[in-house]
Formats: C-alpha cells, sequence, structure tokens
C-alpha cells in the first residue's frame, strides 16, 4: 500500500459513562486518551483500532471517550472534562466540531497534556500534532478512475458531504479539478447527500421511479455510505448499476468492488489516522522529537488491489511514522 508522509511546520451522565476502558488499568501504566465522534461509524472504529494498536504494544492502558449519541458536542464536551478528572496522561483528538470543541482543546492545554488532533483539525487552541489524510488528493484521484473507466463521456451524478464539515469540502474540490479534466462528462446532478446511506439511496429511488428517469452512467460520491445506498436503490429497482465509486474503503464497499458491483473506493479508513496519532502522543509524552503535521496520501482501491483490504482494521498491521517517512 502506497503512502505519502508530508512534514508540515456540560454533559449528561450518559455521556460520561460513554467513557469505554479496554481492560482494567495496570497499576502505573501510562494512559492514553482516544476521542472520536461516534461509536458506529467506520472511521471513528478505525482510528479506536489503529490507536490500541499501537498503544498495547507500547505497554499502555487505552481508554475510548465515546459520544452515546453521533457527533453530539456537548457529551464529547463532558467527556474531555471527564478525562480530565481522570488525568490520563496524552490524548488522541477528533472532534465532533472543530469550531465548539475549541475551548475543551484550551482546558485540555491548560492541563499541559500532549494532544494529537486527528482527522478534522480543530480551528482554535494549541495541538501538538496533527495527522490526517489528504482528502483533495483522495477525492481527485477517486474521481479520475471514475471518469476514465466512463471514457471521459456520458451523465455523472455527484454526491457530495455537508458543507460545514472539512473532509467534505476538500473532496468537492478534488471532484471539481478532476472533472475539469473531463469537458465530455455532463453533471447531471449534483447534491449534498449528507455523507448518509439513507439520503442517497432515497434521492435514487425517487429519481429510478420517474416516468422517464434520467440516464446515470456514473456516481461520483464523496463517502461510500453515499454510494452504497445508491447501489442499494438500484438492486432493489433491480435497475442496471452505473459505475460507482464512493471514499472509505470499507469492508462493505471492498466486498462490492470484488464482486463487481461497484468501481472502487479511496482508501480513507481512519487506520492510518489512530496508529500514528497514538505513536506521537507516546512520543510527545516521553519527550522524544516528532512531526509537527503527517499527511498521508491513500491509494485508490479497486480489484488490482483490494486484497490487504479485506482483512479489518483491527486485523491490520500499523504503519509507523519511520514507514511513512521512507515512502
Amino acid at each position: 500500500m502506497k503512502r505519502r508522509a508530508t512534514w508540515l511546520a456540560a454533559a449528561p451522565l450518559a455521556a460520561i459513562t460513554a467513557l469505554v476502558p479496554f481492560g482494567a488499568e495496570p497499576a502505573g501504566a501510562e494512559t492514553l486518551a482516544v476521542f472520536t465522534k461516534s461509536s458506529g461509524n467506520p472511521v471513528a472504529r478505525a482510528v479506536r483500532a489503529g490507536a490500541e494498536q499501537v498503544a498495547k504494544a507500547n505497554g499502555f492502558t487505552v481508554f475510548n471517550y465515546i459520544p452515546t449519541s453521533p457527533d453530539n458536542a456537548n457529551q464529547q464536551t463532558g467527556l474531555v472534562d471527564a478525562m480530565l478528572r481522570d488525568k490520563r496522561d496524552a490524548v488522541v483528538f477528533t472532534p465532533v466540531d472543530v469550531k465548539i470543541m475549541i475551548p475543551s482543546v484550551q482546558k485540555m492545554n491548560a492541563a499541559g497534556i500532549p494532544l494529537v488532533n486527528v482527522t478534522d483539525k480543530i480551528a482554535g487552541g494549541n495541538i501538538d500534532a496533527f495527522v490526517n489524510t489528504d482528502d483533495y488528493s483522495i477525492a481527485l484521484d477517486t474521481a479520475r478512475t471514475l471518469l476514465k473507466a466512463m471514457d471521459g463521456k456520458g451523465n455523472l451524478v455527484v454526491l457530495d458531504g455537508p458543507d460545514t464539515v472539512p473532509t467534505a469540502a476538500a473532496r468537492a474540490r478534488g471532484f471539481k479539478d478532476a472533472l475539469k479534466e473531463f469537458p465530455n462528462v455532463k453533471v447531471t446532478l449534483s447534491k449534498n447527500a449528507q455523507y448518509a446511506r439513507p439520503v442517497a439511496k432515497d434521492l435514487f429511488t425517487a429519481m429510478l421511479k420517474l416516468s422517464s428517469p434520467p440516464p446515470v452512467d456514473g456516481v461520483l460520491a464523496a463517502n461510500d455510505a453515499m454510494a452504497l445506498g445508491a447501489i442499494e436503490a438500484y438492486k432493489e429497482l433491480k435497475k442496471k448499476l452505473p459505475l460507482v465509486v464512493g471514499i472509505n474503503a470499507s469492508k462493505e464497499a471492498v466486498d462490492l468492488i470484488k464482486a463487481g458491483e461497484m468501481l472502487a473506493s479511496g482508501d480513507y479508513t481512519g487506520h492510518i489516522d489512530g496508529c500514528i496519532g497514538a505513536e506521537i502522543a507516546i512520543k510527545l509524552l516521553h519527550k522524544q522529537p516528532v512531526p509537527k503535521e503527517v499527511t498521508a496520501k491513500s491509494v485508490v482501491v479497486d480489484k488490482t488491489n483490494l486484497a490487504p483490504y479485506e482483512i479489518p482494521v483491527e486485523r491490520r498491521m500499523c504503519p509507523t511514522l519511520e514507514s511513512l517517512a521512507a515512502k
């Protein structure tokens, strides 16, 4: 798998009880707090899996702080307060909202806890390092894969994510720049489907039930959930599938790629964010030098290279800072 690293300069009780430790904490063990947006999101699960693997290999005990209601800023605020009371040693942090969570970041700054921000970059406060994947490049390469498979012509539906989500804005730019290279591809519909499978499914179901549904040769979706929703609509209505791509390289998408029902998916699992985020947090705690920013450029997963992605993220080997720097 080719990756490139770039070094650049008050909650309810339910939220507090969302703290889920991986086993009991050994006496004197160092601890790593991992904050993700939700329990069910596959990217969040992959971040936790990567962080746990690295932390356990270094003798750390992992504590996951997960809102019981997905993307709930009030709950994440309460979980940060709980973590501070628990006095964890280092933090890997994905903010539920890059602006609302600034005061919580400032609280962690005041406590002097090593803080590694992953996936979505916080809009304020101080972070010791930022780890992410290049959303623009993933979107550009994924779109090019689809547009080339369409022979540079035909009708295209574009499914974007919410404007308020940083990943969605970067992916939209990548899609637009790829489309400039293929002037004979006509975008017949461009829609914010909220990164949500049901929204995409409902959109395509309504479109396919029209008396004269518009022809669709390709579907360019900014995440796998929306791609899967589109595919689900076509299959339920027994319509011929167009070429479909998404972003995430999720297990379900990989299975559909293998079955020939989906063309490709950009590799954005979150696993590398968790792995490298945890490694940097541990190095910071031990006063070792670390890069200020790490950006990993992923590949587009299709039938030619999907084998490694069939392995569940919980069983994948983590890359290291050293291995990324060598590529």
